[in-house]
């Protein structure tokens, strides 16, 4: 750049609206952290919000259509261009869609004082809105490979549509909504991850000159998917019909074998890479231990939810934020120590939250759980928003597989 920073600076003052990335990442990273916290405000104290939903659901739903639908946002909106070569979302649309979905999270707290049908209506509109939008850029730059991209957003839309009308009153399974949500984030987890952590690792390892890298996908990969994605659809289905979860302990035994040939031993030494191995094994014991609970009474539930939730979502989405954050401001793609510590603040809340089962100890897990989590996300949003609301810098030591 022929301009300093502070030169750049003046001249792009809302460099926050430059890529989908940036409000998205930022909003995401302040709403797990204050969601979160307002529901464990909600337990401790016996408060109440002016939602319809009670405060579990309302949890529940935040996490899922709050926090994880703007980093399906910001990431997709930031990938398209890089899949298809057009220009991004910038300026006026992408506020507008920043917009939309702070509409949603304030209708959905608020929705005691407005009609249900409104608050639905406008809670409902980001979704499918941004399905449409991926869904154009997708079929207008002929990117057919990724035409697959706005099912999961479509799905989605229809899963939160669901508790809508469960919470209203209409002949909805319980639960279907959250769960279906969940099966299409893990979906795109396992997909979007086979993708980026084997390429981003193999990059690493061919400049560190490693004489073994990860393979090419393979039609094992491609049953591994299969299988967990039909379990986990089974799952969220029909709940009770216990042989989906022999195919979720498959789909976990291929999966394992499938990551383990990803090489993520040989780059440990960086951090950045390290948190995308460990987030895609969470979905593996995710899987594995709805498998079990499916099965028999020994493991509860809601400890095989909280390893797909808070771990493998919790530190997945926390890896890709922090990649694309440091990589697309033009900065070296290498963890600084705040960085790790907010990889290993949200992996020791997962792991004190899937092992709240012990009923002895759960309430005290609980709250060391949220802690940590409220402690990585909120450090997230203290260390990233500067970067995220200021112009690209000057690129220096850019490595983009690093």
């Amino acid at each position: 750049m022929a301009m300093s920073e502070v030169e750049n600076a003046r001249a792009r003052p809302f460099a926050i609206w430059t890529i989908g990335f940036r409000p998205f990442f930022l909003m995401a990273g302040v709403w797990s952290a204050v969601a979160l916290a307002g529901w464990i405000a909600m337990i401790a104290m016996g408060l109440t919000l002016p939602s319809r939903f009670d405060p579990l659901t309302w949890h529940i739903h935040e996490m899922l259509f709050g926090f994880v639908l703007a980093v399906i946002a910001g990431f997709l909106l930031t990938a398209i261009p890089n899949w298809t070569g057009r220009a991004p979302i910038s300026g006026l649309p992408l506020a507008a869609l920043a917009l939309l979905w702070l509409a949603g999270r304030v209708t959905c707290l608020v929705s005691t004082s407005i009609p249900l049908g409104l608050a639905a209506a406008v809670d409902l509109a980001f979704p499918f809105v941004l399905c449409g939008v991926v869904a154009r850029e997708i079929i207008v730059g002929r990117n057919w490979r990724n035409m697959v991209m706005p099912v999961p957003l479509a799905v989605l839309g229809v899963a939160d549509l669901l508790m809508y009308l469960e919470l209203a009153g209409f002949s909805v399974p319980a639960g279907l909504g959250w769960r279906l949500a969940l099966t299409a984030i893990i979906v795109l987890i396992s997909v979007v991850g086979g993708r980026i952590v084997p390429s981003f690792t193999r990059n690493w390892l061919v400049k560190k000159n490693a004489p073994r890298l990860p393979p090419e996908h393979g039609h094992i990969d491609s049953l591994a998917l299969v299988t967990l994605h039909a379990g986990m659809i089974g799952w969220a289905i029909f709940p009770e019909i216990w042989p989906f979860g022999w195919l979720l302990l498959l789909g976990a035994a291929l999966n394992l074998w499938r990551l383990g040939r990803w090489r993520g031993m040989a780059a440990r030494a960086e951090p950045l890479l390290t948190v995308l191995h460990t987030g895609y094994l969470w979905v593996i014991v995710g899987a594995a231990l709805l498998g079990v609970s499916m099965l028999t009474d020994h493991v509860p539930q809601a400890a095989a939810i909280h390893a797909l939730t808070a771990g493998a979502i919790g530190t997945m989405t926390l890896g890709v934020m922090t990649r694309v954050s440091l990589g697309h401001t033009g900065r070296a793609l290498t963890s600084d120590r705040i960085t790790a510590l907010i990889y290993l603040l949200v992996i020791l809340a997962a792991i004190a939250r899937v092992a709240a089962w012990d009923s002895g100890s759960s309430a005290m897990l609980i709250e060391v759980s949220a802690a940590l989590w409220i402690g990585s996300f909120g450090l997230f949003a203290l260390r990233y928003g500067p970067i995220l609301v200021a112009p690209r810098v000057q690129p220096v030591d850019v490595q983009p597989g690093k």
